[in-house]
């Protein structure tokens, strides 16, 4: 009997060991999401070069369907988004081809592939993977 009471509580232990291992991510408010222009704010912890993007502020515009539409700061771009509670995937998707001087694009595009959730309030869009801040945005005004 108590070989019997052992192995369930080190089963109870195990189910909510891997339970808490879950995922990180809480509900997020998908209305302030889908309901704003996102413009870039700052990227990799710092407030982004300008004389980077030549033809303006990267944004992002996140439609109901799934839809990811922006600009890179000098290519537009569309493509698609997954959203699960605050997990998030980005994917740019199709991207115009205009010759693009400086960094800022590659910069842009990479921190994207980075982003795995999000904080949002009305403020403020902050997109993170590995427990770091990547990129923050502020509603376009």
């Amino acid at each position: 009997m108590k070989r019997i009471l052992s192995c369930f509580a080190i089963a109870s232990m195990l189910v909510i060991l891997i339970s808490s291992c879950g995922s990180t991510c809480k509900m997020a408010n998908k209305n302030l999401l889908k309901s704003n222009t996102w413009e870039l704010k700052t990227i990799n912890g710092s407030a982004f070069e300008t004389k980077e993007f030549l033809t303006g502020t990267p944004y992002l515009l996140f439609q109901k369907s799934g839809k990811l539409l922006g600009s890179t700061g000098c290519n537009n771009m569309m493509g698609t988004y997954k959203l699960k509670k605050a997990c998030l995937q980005l994917d740019p998707g199709a991207i115009t081809r205009m010759a693009c001087q400086g960094n800022g694009e590659a910069i842009f595009l990479d921190a994207m592939k980075k982003v795995q959730s999000m904080k949002i309030d009305a403020e403020k869009l902050t997109l993170s993977g590995d427990n770091k801040e990547i990129m923050t945005f502020v509603p376009k005004k």
